[in-house]
């Protein structure tokens, strides 16, 4: 799992990742389970108690938004995996970064097997701005992350043209403009008030229930879902299964939770084994 935390000081750490009551564990040092990377990272570990324990290696650095962590975890990467068994690796919270971005991408494609490759986020911008985002077999897009994937001329986010971001844009459709542009990884988990799973041929699948309102309001439920997804491919789970059965599981955590506006997104992922549990046995 690649990503950063919103601390400054937190330095390049690299390592297993453990969790111990409401905070992550990572070569001895401490991060609170919140929104961003260690929401993720703690769906990941909660999923796993379930479907059965594997280790979650981290790379982590401290990035506030100058970029300055992310480049550091670039450069390990770069210089350091290719001698690492990867299988699945998940890119998170990164300042978008084309050059690194493409270091990191060819490093990976010439591994003796290539592992499976999620991006969320920052790093998902950078590989739909870099040219590369068929090399991907999974996106976790919100709707506005995918109109930026959809729009072809965009070279960032915030160039996002208008009328993609128009609310008469329905999700099929961006989806469909993404994959003719060649902007979409192999498959799609868009996130949302509905959930849907797509590929180049389109919807696979779509969910909207069970729902607890208050969690489209809060901070990291996006996360804890890409962290379950991530997991449960992990164990070997196709795609397009882990992705509707993550939907199910983060939605029923979530109705496990009864969240108010005051909920954080650490009472939704200590529901995620009771909710895995029930799913997996229906």
């Amino acid at each position: 799992m690649v990503g950063t935390v919103p601390y400054p000081d937190f330095p390049l750490t690299v390592g297993r990742v453990d969790m111990v009551e409401d905070k992550l564990v990572l070569n001895g040092l401490h991060v609170p389970v919140n929104r961003g990377t260690p929401a993720l990272l703690g769906a990941m570990i909660n999923t796993l108690k379930v479907v059965g324990q594997k280790d979650i290696t981290g790379f982590i650095a401290g990035d506030i938004g100058l970029g300055d962590g992310s480049r550091n975890i670039y450069q390990y990467i770069v210089e350091n995996c290719s001698g690492m068994d990867l299988k699945t690796i998940v890119f998170h919270y990164l300042q978008p970064d084309v050059d690194w971005h493409n270091k990191i991408l060819f490093v990976l494609k010439d591994l003796a097997v290539k592992p499976i490759m999620i991006a969320d986020a920052g790093f998902m911008y950078a590989a739909k701005m870099s040219g590369q985002a068929e090399e991907y077999d999974l996106f976790t897009p919100d709707v506005g992350e995918l109109a930026f994937l959809a729009d072809e001329t965009a070279p960032h986010p915030f160039y996002t043209r208008g009328f993609i971001l128009h609310e008469d844009n329905k999700i099929p459709d961006l989806i469909s403009r993404a994959y003719l542009h060649k902007n979409a990884a192999k498959n799609l988990l868009v996130k949302g008030s509905t959930d849907f799973v797509a590929d180049k041929n389109g919807i696979v699948s779509s969910l909207n229930s069970p729902e607890a309102q208050a969690m489209e309001a809060m901070g990291g439920t996006g996360d804890t879902l890409t962290g379950i997804v991530t997991a449960l491919i992990g164990t070997g789970m196709k795609i397009p299964k882990a992705a509707a059965i993550a939907s199910t599981v983060n939605r029923l955590a979530g109705v496990y939770a009864a969240p108010t506006p005051a909920t954080q997104v650490l009472e939704i992922i200590q529901q995620i084994p009771a909710a895995l549990e029930k799913v997996l046995k229906e």
